[in-house]
C-alpha cells in the first residue's frame, strides 16, 4: 500500500478489531505457477496477547493451487470504504478521494490435522450462527460434517508482519471532516463511524 504517514495503522489491537468486523478474507500466494486468489472467512485466535494469530481453512484442491504452508502469504482484510466526493468539500478543492480501512497481514500458514481442522470448522460455524434464530451447530450431525470436512484443510496463521491503513480525511480540517461523516451517515454509516473513532468524535 502507499505509505502515507498520516494514515498508517500500527495498532494491532485495532487491526483484530478489523478483522473480527469484517472477516470475508483475501488471501494471495506467490505459487511456483505465479500468483494466486481466493476468498475465505477469517477468525482471531483469542489468547494471543502478542500477537495476531488468524484461523481459517480452505476448500481443496486451493491448498494445492496456494501450495499452502510451503511459503508467506498475503491476507488482505478490507474494513468500510467508500469514495468521497469534492462536492462535499469548500470551493475551489477538486480532487476527490476514497476513504478506506485496510490491513494486509503476512505469515506462513501452518496447516492443522483433520481434528483441529474439525474443531476450527465448529468454531467458525458457531461464530457465524451465534445469534441467529435457528442458528445450527455441526454437533448436530458429527458423523456426517466430519466426512464434509474432509474437503477442507484447515490453517492457522501467526502474522509475522502487517501494513495497515485507516485514511479517514485525516488531511482535511474540521469542519470538512464534519461535511464527510454527515454525507456518509445515510449511505455507509460503518465508514462515517470509523471516521469518527479517527477523528475522536465516538
Amino acid at each position: 500500500m502507499r505509505h502515507t504517514p498520516r494514515f498508517l495503522l500500527t495498532d494491532q489491537g485495532e487491526v483484530k478489531r478489523l478483522v473480527r468486523q469484517h472477516p470475508w478474507a483475501t488471501f494471495v500466494s506467490p505459487a511456483s505457477t505465479g500468483l494466486v486468489a481466493s476468498h475465505y472467512p477469517v477468525l482471531v485466535e483469542e489468547g494471543d496477547a502478542d500477537g495476531i494469530t488468524l484461523v481459517s481453512h480452505f476448500g481443496r484442491p486451493d491448498e494445492t493451487l496456494h501450495e499452502l504452508g510451503q511459503h508467506e502469504v498475503l491476507v488482505i482484510v478490507q474494513g468500510p470504504h467508500d469514495y468521497v466526493s469534492p462536492s462535499w468539500y469548500p470551493p475551489g478543492d477538486l480532487v476527490p478521494t476514497w476513504n478506506h480501512v485496510t490491513a494486509h497481514l503476512y505469515g506462513t500458514p501452518e496447516i492443522l490435522g483433520d481434528d483441529e481442522n474439525y474443531a476450527m470448522l465448529a468454531l467458525l460455524t458457531d461464530h457465524f450462527e451465534h445469534g441467529r434464530p435457528g442458528g445450527r451447530s455441526l454437533d448436530e450431525d458429527e458423523e456426517g460434517t466430519r466426512r464434509i470436512a474432509k474437503g477442507t484443510v484447515g490453517l492457522r496463521l501467526r502474522v509475522t508482519r502487517f501494513d495497515a491503513r485507516a485514511k479517514l480525511s485525516q488531511n482535511k480540517p474540521p469542519d470538512v471532516v464534519r461535511n464527510v461523516i454527515a454525507h456518509l451517515d445515510p449511505t455507509h454509516p460503518a465508514l462515517a463511524e470509523e471516521m469518527r473513532r479517527a477523528h475522536g468524535r465516538e
